[in-house]
């Protein structure tokens, strides 16, 4: 990856997190400049493969905008629980005398609706936005939190559906005179139940607390 991506330090990515995309894109359009997001994209994958393995889960999605359709989505192609990280940049640059935190406040609209629309379209139901607080960056920059909550809709074939409550926390700062956003998710409720056929060594930590403690200091860690 090239200097246009956030960084995040190797010794935060340990155990089981994988690279999943990188991107490119334009964020969104400011009056004066047009607003590019370079994104790095990372889930767990022995929670996915996990997952993966039981035959009796599957992930139903609305399809369509009247969502009258359902479909079985593949759980080995999903994100259980995720965390990105990116950098947003300005193109042309702003102006002299235009510092970033002059746009911190549409950059942190934009970055919410975006977080929770990218829920939506990832098949989560139920998305609400809840508490924001300020937290501090390893790099010593103040952030903006926000907690969201939502339902991934999980069915047992086996069984009576199993609906999977999900957490996710989003952060966006100034670091060095440009953006960056970063974020994730993870299980609260409903993950021990579809877990619970495998056995000891094939189950994946589940715990929603540690869950929490690790996605925040992944999104403290960015630069």
């Amino acid at each position: 990856m090239n200097d246009s991506y956030p960084s995040v330090p190797d010794e935060q990515l340990h155990g089981d997190w994988e690279r999943r995309a990188t991107s490119e894109e334009t964020v969104f359009r400011a009056p004066t400049a047009t607003v590019v997001g370079h994104t790095v994209l990372y889930d767990d994958r022995r929670l996915r493969e996990a997952l993966a393995s039981v035959d009796s889960v599957e992930l139903v999605r609305d399809h369509g905008d009247d969502a009258a359709e359902r479909l079985v989505a593949t759980v080995a192609d999903d994100f259980w629980r995720f965390f990105f990280a990116t950098s947003l940049s300005f193109h042309p640059p702003l102006a002299p005398g235009i510092g970033p935190a002059s746009m911190l406040p549409t950059v942190t609209s934009e970055a919410q609706r975006s977080f929770a629309a990218d829920f939506r379209a990832r098949g989560f139901e139920g998305v609400q936005r809840g508490r924001s607080q300020r937290v501090r960056t390893a790099s010593g920059a103040r952030a903006r939190l926000r907690k969201y909550t939502a339902t991934l809709p999980v069915r047992d074939v086996e069984s009576e559906p199993v609906p999977l409550d999900v957490e996710g926390w989003l952060a966006v700062w100034v670091h060095h005179g440009s953006f960056r956003v970063a974020g994730g998710a993870y299980p609260t409720c409903g993950l021990d139940e579809l877990v619970a056929t495998l056995s000891d060594s094939e189950r994946p930590p589940t715990n929603p607390d540690s869950f929490r403690d690790e996605l925040l200091d992944l999104i403290r860690a960015v630069r």
